[in-house]
């Protein structure tokens, strides 16, 4: 009886011990299956290609399906909620502009969901936007955009309540005593379109998306809001070198996941994106929308959507803009 009490123990304990590499192994398999990745605004638009582009990179490393999502709607807050609440496993990711995070709180009456609950993976790139207007206003520097507005107001543009479109018009406004109606659309490539097909009088706009209808002549380019000039169009002056540095202004492209994840599944992601961003192919792809890479991870990369959220929060304050 003893004999095969002990028996069944040793069996029992080498089942266990069988079982624990098989466990261990299963852990650190990430990821092992398909991982969505969640762009919460619209097709076409600068952080859909740059998710595009990173998702590709990430597959052919991981040799697992990386599947991007457009879920669109109230200015990002749609799409970053259902990362928000998605299981903390690492195969729901969110990349995003970081107006969701650092305007969306301080212009909406209630949130959806609490940015603590998302922590940022990377900030992948910046780019500026750019002023411009449809060439039937027949306006061709900012001094003229701003005696129109004054004179007559301008309607302009935006991807969306809450968008950096809409918070550079609000800026503008308060700055200059401009008259600016906001025509808020769904997403960054209809506001551009607007502009081109003179549906608007312009808009401020994520330079990526507005630079080919400047070379096309359907938009007449007026300044750029990044603190240096686009290097794909070095001659069009920067805000801050006419005078109006306050209206200054950059969209960082982040890519975040859920505030619990583990973090082994984090550094993972981490390392991969960052690879991705770096290699000679991506960078070259990126500058050539425009967007300038960045490398911010971490600490570094929650200290800077901080920074942003606090000035916001600010010109929200000071322009009374509010998303109903």
């Amino acid at each position: 009886m003893a004999f095969t009490r002990l028996r069944r123990a040793l069996v029992a304990l080498a089942a266990a011990a069988l079982a624990l590499p098989a466990t261990v192994s299963a852990q650190d398999a990430f990821p092992s299956r398909t991982v969505r990745i969640i762009n919460n605004f619209p097709p076409g638009g600068p952080s859909d290609l740059i998710a595009r582009a990173v998702a590709e990179v990430l597959q052919s490393r991981f040799k697992h399906p990386f599947v991007v999502e457009n879920r669109t709607g109230a200015a990002g807050n749609i799409g970053a909620t259902a990362v928000a609440k998605a299981p903390a496993d690492g195969y729901t990711l969110l990349f995003c502009i970081d107006t969701t995070l650092t305007v969306n709180p301080h212009v909406y009456p209630t949130m959806p969901f609490k940015t603590s609950e998302l922590r940022p993976l990377a900030i992948m790139a910046t780019s500026g936007l750019l002023v411009g207007v449809n060439p039937a206003t027949g306006v061709k520097t900012m001094d003229q955009l701003l005696a129109r507005a004054k004179s007559q107001g301008v309607n302009f543009s935006s991807a969306g309540a809450g968008s950096p479109g809409h918070l550079a018009i609000s800026v503008l406004t308060e700055a200059t005593g401009a008259k600016i109606n906001h025509v808020p659309y769904r997403g960054n490539t209809p506001a551009v379109l607007a502009v081109a097909a003179g549906e608007v009088d312009g808009g401020a706009l994520a330079t990526p998306g507005m630079l080919p209808h400047v070379k096309s002549g359907k938009i007449t380019a007026l300044a750029v809001t990044s603190a240096k000039r686009s290097a794909l169009a070095p001659d069009l002056p920067t805000v801050a070198e006419l005078g109006l540095k306050q209206l200054e202004q950059e969209v960082l492209y982040v890519a975040m996941i859920p505030a619990a994840t583990p973090e082994p599944i984090v550094q993972t992601l981490q390392a991969a994106i960052l690879e991705a961003i770096q290699r000679p192919e991506m960078q070259t792809r990126l500058i050539g929308m425009d967007l300038q890479p960045t490398n911010l991870t971490g600490a570094a990369a929650a200290q800077r959507l901080a920074e942003a959220s606090a000035r916001y929060q600010r010109v929200a304050r000071a322009t009374g803009m509010k998303v109903e």
